[in-house]
């Protein structure tokens, strides 16, 4: 039985059931400044993950440089994507990468039909096992051909894949990555992913396999979770973490369902100057009375264009 077919036989495809309606979403999944008009996705989700719909826009407040800005355009997002998977095999997931392999699946049941993927693994070096596709077959037979073996170069995987994705031609970009965030042994370095991330329009979420905590543990698989934030948060998207491996595959379908449910704020910027220089983005949630908790994720910058 296949990684893909023990997933929906637990039930994993109930899960997507209240997420299945599609609207009519155009645009893009980072946030782009286009013409005069600055587009910001944004997704919202509550304490224990879920994502939510059925805000307005009087739900929401944006703010550039300081200066709050008049929300010009709203909708939700749905459109077809290009998702990188990013899969960490390396010797530090030995215990875990059966479950990280049915995450992987649990994640490509949330996939549209006109979605594309594809796979970049790692141990002491990254590999891009399946390049650009449609068939998610390929990419779980080489997930389950993946054994457990070597150090972890986990920065220079993001940084093929950031160059990777660039030959899609989706407006929508996202990486997913599993891993246990324990870099030691990348070429580049964390502000030289930070700048090719910056200059991209795609989506980071991390899945942080974490085992519990044990002082003996090397310094960099202490420092992974505050490695995994940072990459994804700068992106607009978020990490995961998982202590206990039986929640990967749900955790994942969660990601998978997030990634598509997304409120995109357009705003054409008020006293804001062309200068070419970073403006950082806030949003501010301002829900209905009576909904519990919530959580705003988003792209946290972008470079207004030059004169």
């Amino acid at each position: 039985m296949s990684a893909r077919q023990w997933i929906g036989l637990t039930g994993c495809c109930a899960l997507l059931l209240p997420w299945c309606v599609r609207g009519q979403p155009r645009y893009p999944s980072g946030l782009r400044v286009e013409s005069d008009l600055v587009l910001v996705p944004v997704t919202v989700s509550d304490l224990f993950n879920h994502p939510i719909k059925g805000l307005t826009k009087d739900s929401f407040r944006v703010f550039d440089n300081g200066v709050e800005q008049n929300i010009s355009q709203f909708s939700m997002e749905d459109a077809p994507m290009t998702i990188g998977l990013v899969f960490d095999k390396s010797g530090s997931m030995r215990y875990r990468l059966d479950r990280a392999r049915l995450a992987a699946a649990a994640f490509f049941l949330t996939a549209n039909p006109e979605d594309e993927f594809f796979l970049v693994d790692f141990a002491s070096e990254p590999r891009l096992a399946v390049p650009l596709t449609r068939n998610v077959e390929r990419i779980e037979d080489r997930i389950t051909q993946a054994r457990p073996a070597g150090t972890t170069a986990l920065l220079d995987a993001v940084y093929l894949a950031l160059n990777h994705i660039r030959k899609s031609h989706y407006g929508r970009k996202a990486l997913l990555i599993v891993s246990d965030g324990g870099d030691n042994a990348s070429r580049y370095t964390r502000n030289e992913v930070n700048r090719v991330l910056r200059e991209s329009d795609v989506l980071i979420y991390s899945i942080g396999v974490f085992g519990s905590y044990n002082r003996w543990r090397p310094v960099e698989e202490v420092d992974g979770p505050e490695l995994l934030r940072k990459i994804s948060e700068s992106s607009g998207g978020r990490l995961i973490p998982i202590t206990d491996t039986i929640q990967l595959p749900y955790m994942a379908v969660k990601v998978g369902m997030e990634m598509r449910n997304r409120y995109v704020l357009g705003y054409a910027p008020a006293g804001i100057q062309d200068n070419g220089r970073y403006h950082r983005v806030q949003v501010k949630l301002t829900p209905p009375d009576g909904l519990p908790p919530l959580h705003a994720s988003w792209r946290t910058g972008y470079y207004a264009p030059s004169q």
